[in-house]
């Protein structure tokens, strides 16, 4: 299973914007700029994270987008359902609504998808944006005056 460019740097964008936490609204260009992520594109990611409440916009010359909530209560979970929709490897085992199929009770390969389902959905809901600040700060905690602002 592989991420879509939209979780992958959808989880690149919330965590710079979760860095800036506190700072007042970041532009999406510098956010952008520092991601390497077009800004046209981060512009289509950041519409769907703010309409599912997890940023807010700022208007104005000083305007821009910020967390809508502190980063120890946005999980990595939340943020690639919003992105790649409801997880599952197949069809038959997505979170929301799975598709029925003929072969549903007796079919073996169906258990090895659902146990895929719910060991990625722990995991990624067990992550919270401020987990990856703090592994971020362990990370370059040596090497401060090299701060890189990529995951």
């Amino acid at each position: 299973m592989r991420l879509s460019t939209k979780g992958r740097y959808g989880l690149k964008a919330m965590f710079d914007l979760a860095l800036h936490y506190g700072d007042g609204p970041i532009s999406l260009k510098s956010v952008a700029e520092r991601q390497s992520i077009s800004d046209h594109y981060l512009e289509q990611l950041i519409a769907g994270l703010r309409k599912a409440g997890l940023v807010k916009s700022v208007r104005g010359a000083q305007g821009g987008y910020m967390l809508a909530e502190n980063p120890s209560k946005i999980t990595v979970g939340d943020i690639i359902r919003v992105l790649e929709g409801p997880l599952g490897p197949s069809d038959c085992v997505l979170e929301d609504e799975p598709t029925t199929c003929n072969n549903a009770e007796c079919c073996v390969t169906r258990t090895v998808w659902e146990k895929i389902r719910v060991s990625i959905s722990e995991v990624i809901d067990s992550i919270t944006l401020q987990n990856m600040l703090d592994d971020y700060e362990k990370i370059n905690h040596t090497n401060k005056d090299n701060f890189m602002y990529y995951i």
